[in-house]
Formats: C-alpha cells, sequence, structure tokens
C-alpha cells in the first residue's frame, strides 16, 4: 500500500493567525458534580471513562470462567457503556447483558443485551490503524442514559467441548495492549489514551493530556492510496445476508452469536457433550460519561451565515479540524450550512471539484443539494482525545450504511452526547486514532460530521472492515433490527449521499468496484461489484445495519439520485 505525507502545518498556522487575541478560557479540567448541583449552561465540562475489570462469578472462581461480571454498585456518572477485551482478534461467543440505575429515579433498568459481533466495525487488516498495538476486541456500546450504578454478566456460550483456546477472527495478528487487571477502578478523564493503567486499591485518575502515539507524527496528514479501479473481472454482487434478523442472533440460538441448532433439542445423537467456550482475557466494563455538551455558541453570523462558537485560546487540533473545512463554513463554525441546488453546483465547478472533474461533469455535475451538515466543534468533540493527523483515501465511491447498535431510546437533543460518547468508546476504549464513521444521522434526520479531515474529502474512516478504501461510512445513530428507521433519517442519507457522492462523479443507483481488504466475504485483494449505496452487510457478514434500515436502502438510492437531478 502506497501512500505520502502531507503536512498540516499549514492550514493550523493559517487558522491560527486568523483568531485575535484573547485572556485564556477558563480551565475545564474540574470534575463533573455528582452532589445534584447544576452545571452552568456556559460551562464546558469534559467527559469521561470508567474502567472496571470484569472478574468470575462466585458460582465459577476458575481461571477462564465461562460466566464472568460485575456485581451490582455505586458509580460516577456515565451514558453510555461497552465491554472491552484485550485481543481484537478474539471473538466473544457469548451473551453480554446489562442493568443500570437512573440518575434521576434511583430505579434499576432491565437487562439490556450488548451486540457482541462488532469487530466488522474496523480499520482494514493489516492497516496501520490496526495494527498499531492499541486496538481492543469490543461489544458495540449502548446508550443507557445518566445513570449512577450499573451491573453485568458476560455468559460464554455452550459448544462441543473440543481441545484448544480461545477462537479467533482470520487474519487478524495484532494484540492488543493489556488492560491492568487489578481489582480497582480505573478512570480517565480526557486523558492520555496511551498512559499505562495503573494498578492500585482505591480509583486512580489520568488527567488531561495528548492522546497521540509516540511513532506517529503530530502535525503531517497521510494520503491512503488505495489502488483498487475498476477490472474486467465482474464479481458476484455481495451476499445480503437477509438471514440476520438481530444483533448477532441466529435461529434457534441461545444467545448472541450462537448457530442454528446449538440448544439441548437440537443435538444429534452421539454429539460430544457441550462445554463453555472460553471467553476472551482481559476483559473490563467500560462507563462513559460525554461530558456537557460543545463550547457555547454565538449569535448567528453576518447575513443570516452559519452560527460560530468562540474560537479563542483554542487548542491546535481543534483548529485544525475546523480549518479543513474552509471554503464551507468560517472558522469554529458549529454547522456547515445548507445550499440549494445551483450554489452547489457553482461550488463545486469553481472550486474544481473534490477531485479531478470528467468532462461530463463539467458539462452536467450530477449533484445533489449540499445538506447542513453539524461540525465535530458543534456536537463538542474534544479534538485532543483523536491523533491529530488526517488521513485520506484516494476518492469516495461507495457509501456503506450502518446502525450505531446503540439503542434506540435518546432523544433527538441527546445525539450530540450520544456522538460524544461513542467517539470516546471508539479512541479510549477500543483503541482507534478517531471515531470509526465518516458521518452519523440521528431520527430526526440530522447530519453530523465524524471522522475529522474535512467533510467534503474523502477521509479513511475505520466502520467496514476490508472497505474502508475509496468509500464512506454513514451511521445511523440507534438499532434496526427490529424497529423501522425514521423517513427523516432515511432521507438523511439520500441528502447525504446525494451530495457526496456527487462530488466525485457517482450514481447512487449505480453499481461500481471495491478492492477488498480483507474480512469474511471476500479475500483479501478481490474487486468487488457493490452497489454505490451498500449496507454494512453487503462488505462483510454482519446483520448491521439491520434489517429494517437494509430494507429502505432501495429508497435512499431512489430519492438520492432524484436530488441529483437523475
Amino acid at each position: 500500500m502506497r501512500g505520502f505525507l502531507a503536512s498540516s502545518i499549514g492550514v493550523t498556522c493559517a487558522a491560527a493567525l486568523a483568531l485575535p487575541l484573547a485572556p485564556p478560557a477558563a480551565a475545564t479540567s474540574a470534575a463533573r458534580p455528582t452532589n445534584g448541583a447544576a452545571v452552568p449552561a456556559e460551562a464546558y465540562v469534559p467527559g469521561s471513562t470508567q474502567s472496571l475489570p470484569l472478574t468470575p462469578t462466585a458460582r465459577d472462581r476458575a481461571p477462564g470462567a465461562a460466566e464472568q461480571g460485575v456485581p451490582r454498585r455505586d458509580v460516577r456518572h456515565f451514558s453510555l457503556v461497552g465491554v472491552v477485551w484485550d485481543n481484537p482478534a478474539t471473538e466473544l461467543h457469548g451473551q453480554v447483558q446489562v442493568r443500570t440505575r437512573a440518575t434521576a429515579t434511583g430505579t434499576w433498568s432491565g437487562w439490556q443485551e450488548l451486540e457482541t459481533h462488532n469487530a466488522d466495525h474496523a480499520a482494514d487488516p493489516d492497516s496501520t490503524e490496526s495494527t498499531s498495538g492499541r486496538v481492543r476486541g469490543a461489544t458495540a456500546p449502548l446508550w443507557v442514559g445518566e445513570s449512577d450504578g450499573v451491573e453485568v454478566r458476560v455468559r460464554a456460550e455452550s459448544t462441543p467441548e473440543t481441545p484448544g483456546s480461545q477462537t479467533t477472527t482470520a487474519d487478524k495478528s495484532a494484540d492488543a495492549a493489556t488492560h491492568d487487571s487489578a481489582d480497582a477502578l480505573t478512570t480517565h478523564d480526557s486523558a492520555d489514551r496511551n498512559a499505562p493503567n495503573e494498578s492500585a486499591d482505591a480509583p486512580t485518575t489520568h488527567d488531561s493530556a495528548d492522546r497521540n502515539a509516540p511513532h506517529e507524527s503530530a502535525d503531517r496528514t497521510t494520503h491512503h492510496d488505495s489502488a483498487d479501479a475498476p477490472t474486467t473481472e465482474d464479481s458476484a454482487d455481495a451476499p445480503t445476508a437477509d438471514a440476520l434478523t438481530g444483533p448477532g442472533t441466529t435461529t434457534g440460538s441461545t444467545g448472541p452469536g450462537t448457530a442454528t441448532g446449538s440448544t439441548g433439542t437440537d443435538r444429534a445423537a452421539g454429539a460430544a457433550p457441550l462445554a463453555a467456550s472460553p471467553l476472551p482475557t482481559g476483559m473490563r466494563l467500560e462507563l462513559i460519561d460525554p461530558g456537557e455538551g460543545a463550547p457555547p455558541a454565538a449569535a448567528p453570523g453576518p447575513e443570516g451565515g452559519p452560527r460560530t462558537t468562540v474560537t479563542t485560546a483554542e487548542s491546535a487540533e481543534a483548529l485544525a479540524a475546523s480549518a479543513v473545512n474552509a471554503g464551507l463554513a468560517p472558522l469554529g463554525a458549529a454547522e456547515i450550512p445548507a445550499l440549494n441546488r445551483a450554489q452547489t453546483e457553482a461550488a463545486l465547478l469553481s472550486a474544481g471539484g473534490a477531485g479531478a472533474l470528467t468532462a461530463e461533469q463539467r458539462a452536467k455535475p450530477y449533484v445533489g443539494p449540499r445538506p447542513s451538515i453539524t461540525t465535530r466543534r458543534g456536537w463538542g468533540a474534544n479534538e485532543k482525545l483523536r491523533e491529530k493527523k488526517f488521513v485520506y483515501t484516494k476518492k469516495v465511491k461507495a457509501a456503506f450504511v450502518h446502525h450505531s447498535a446503540t439503542g434506540n431510546n435518546y432523544t433527538c437533543s441527546q445525539a450530540p452526547s450520544v456522538i460524544r460518547s461513542i467517539y470516546r468508546y471508539h479512541v479510549n476504549s477500543m483503541g482507534w486514532r478517531d471515531v470509526g464513521y465518516n458521518f452519523l444521522v440521528d431520527k430526526c434526520g440530522k447530519i453530523y460530521e465524524g471522522r475529522a479531515g474535512g467533510v467534503s474529502k474523502a477521509v479513511l474512516g475505520a466502520h467496514t472492515m476490508g472497505f474502508n478504501s475509496n468509500s464512506m461510512g454513514i451511521a445511523v445513530l440507534g438499532t434496526y433490527s427490529s424497529k423501522k428507521p425514521s423517513s427523516a433519517a432515511v432521507k438523511a442519507i439520500a441528502r447525504l449521499t446525494a451530495w457526496k457522492l456527487g462530488l466525485y462523479g457517482m450514481n447512487p443507483r449505480g453499481k461500481t468496484y471495491l478492492k477488498s481488504g480483507g474480512g469474511n466475504l471476500y479475500r483479501k485483494g478481490k474487486n468487488v461489484r457493490l452497489n454505490v449505496i451498500s449496507g454494512h452487510r453487503d462488505g462483510f457478514a454482519t446483520s448491521c445495519p439491520g434489517k429494517k434500515l437494509y430494507a429502505k436502502l432501495g429508497t435512499s438510492r431512489s430519492t438520492a439520485a432524484k436530488y441529483q437531478g437523475r
């Protein structure tokens, strides 16, 4: 895989020079109040991550026990939960359930299940991101709302007893950095996630710091140059996996990820006795507090322009993340404003396009009107969590649609908090360089910028293992295995893809070829023919984006094509 480095120092310095001098902003390292006191509306309180080791239950204290958990306990405030483990190549064959206590009412929820098959949302095998040594295995996160108590249990599924160790995902060789196995509670407060966990009897806190890996240049931009041009090979369209109707659960199963006929009544005579699959090592419960929103917004810009936020005394990372959207919105903007189709076409032609425009594009630029997009600043991203550099691929030939599998119990006003939680989980808990998705969409149809690098650019994501190059990933917040997505969310997918794919000359109703980076459906290096708007399951054997959302992709394709004027 070839690549080249391009400096991002220029945009950062230019952004900094454009700012007026001002006294430093108030310190933001204060801990979240736990005594019920209200946080002032103008205050920005960073989020945090509590990490609790899972231990064998009282019924089975042996190493590699078939059931582990965290007994019911009081904890600091959190709103999103997930379970991680040491080796990202190890699969968790079993059931993960959690129940939480609501801060407002003191009421405990019933048991809720976490999606255990989450490895398909990841960077490509052998990529710099996946082989960093920091990546961990993980369940999908679950949004539970503001809570202050938790209990979790993980039960291994029963399988025929055979010698050997834990099952691992093929072609994944990187071992994740080991969590500290002490019984102490570890807390990461807007912290350097690369710092080693500390063993102690009392909770320890890692204070705010830059998380950038020491082996990577902080001020450089990598261009991920993938040679996956169409070839004469016409492979079959990807399987759609329609039979996968729920999150990781198949017919006749006793828990997530169990195969058909795994129950005792379905076993053939003379079959091997059932034994519990070993659980992954180093399992920890991650409790994410998203913090208190974004920096305060200023008044609307001149002549009704987009709202902007205060950019004085801002970090270089935040300035750089905003500067890559220069030309679309002012520096520090919380929102990139919508344009009509004529304005979008004029902007495309005047800028020369996101890439080199073809003669056909110049004669007839099939591009949808640019939708309004909430920037990373708008949803309150802490830019010090992610790696500094931006990584790009060559172009955007396809869009993969996902569901976040975080559950549907959120309001649209909570969507920024959900996104901040997912961002922190992806980076601090799972070890990724940034949030994996390029864009996120809430149930009200609002579109949010995801991985940093510029919304019109070909930013390399970590959303569809094997097909992150020359594509983008869109996650609809929620779980859509049995619940239908809102019409607003489906329309937002169409609006976003009509614009972004149009910048690169792609027809939303068409087909394209992508070269597989390796996965469980296609071998590495195979050119695969896919829909320009595909579901995650088209590139990887997974239930994502859920049966109900997947069924709506045809509507998104046709609507997006209409927005492009096709």
